[in-house]
């Protein structure tokens, strides 16, 4: 709810809401790892794209779009897309309650904010983010985006799904939607004090 309602209330300021994202980018180094821990394959080398939103069941790990994600069998993909899902309830777990993974959310802040700064110094880069997007009836969704000088320069297409993907997405649509909705009510019974 928080990126729908900053970049309304951004807008009703006369500011650029290209300038507001979401970052998705711990779910998609805890996929990377999982795929790197069944696959084996170089960690480096595995890019699972995520889309949807970044709160439980909205967290849509895209494992057919990356090679060695693409090799795990089928009957593995459900449970493997619930582990990302729950990645970070795991970790606090394993820590018994006493903290949470700190230094991977730093490690995620800093990877999206090299590609956020990349592209406003004119660099384009590349990264998964949740954003203001046309992509799908749902107005702001997590995708591949293209950072650019005035921050969000594109918003790309989901691509092709696997069956399990197809039905994920459809089943978590509307929660994705009731989330943007309650930030855009927040959004239109708020103002900016500046």
């Amino acid at each position: 709810s928080v990126v729908p309602a900053m970049c309304e209330l951004w807008k009703k300021k006369g500011l650029n809401p290209k300038k507001i994202v979401g970052v998705t980018t711990l779910d998609i180094l805890r996929a990377n790892k999982f795929v790197h821990e069944i696959t084996g394959a170089p960690v480096e080398e595995i890019e699972i794209p995520i889309i949807g939103g970044h709160a439980g069941s909205t967290i849509l790990p895209l494992f057919s779009q990356d090679k060695a994600g693409a090799t795990i069998p089928a009957e593995q993909i459900p449970d493997l897309d619930k582990r990302v899902q729950d990645a970070g309830t795991e970790v606090v777990q394993k820590k018994a309650g006493k903290g949470s993974a700190t230094l991977s959310m730093a490690f995620a802040g800093a990877r999206l904010g090299r590609a956020v700064l990349a592209g406003l110094s004119g660099a384009e880069a590349t990264e998964c983010a949740y954003v203001e997007s046309t992509i799908t009836d749902i107005p702001y969704f997590a995708t591949k985006v293209t950072f650019g000088p005035e921050g969000v320069q594109t918003v790309h297409p989901i691509g092709p799904l696997s069956a399990h993907e197809q039905a994920r997405l459809d089943e978590m649509m509307p929660t994705l939607k009731e989330e943007v909705q309650a930030g855009l009510d927040y959004a239109a019974s708020t103002e900016f004090a500046f």
